[in-house]
């Protein structure tokens, strides 16, 4: 069904839409001249069709056709949930 594109991971940090969340990535770079690693962040819209992921759960996507005008990722999986790390410690 689906056309494997690259892969990624990343952290949701917003939940606003339906059916779509945004993720942050990470990744980290040298700097050409200075050779300081700094790091460089991009937010992505990502299609989540069942809703499945939350506000810093850290999900796997992968690249894909335009679903949109700004959606460009579909969520693979959630990697870790942040839901069930604070129900814990908060009981």
């Amino acid at each position: 069904m689906t056309m494997a594109g690259r892969q990624v991971s990343g952290v949701v940090v917003s939940e606003a839409m339906q059916k779509s969340r945004v993720v942050e990535l990470t990744r980290s770079v040298r700097h050409r001249r200075y050779q300081k690693v700094i790091r460089r962040t991009k937010r992505v819209h990502v299609h989540d069709p069942e809703s499945a992921s939350h506000v810093g759960d850290e999900v796997r996507i992968e690249e894909c056709r335009p679903l949109s005008k700004t959606k460009r990722w579909r969520l693979i999986g959630v990697t870790r949930r942040t839901r069930e790390i604070e129900k814990v410690t908060t009981e």
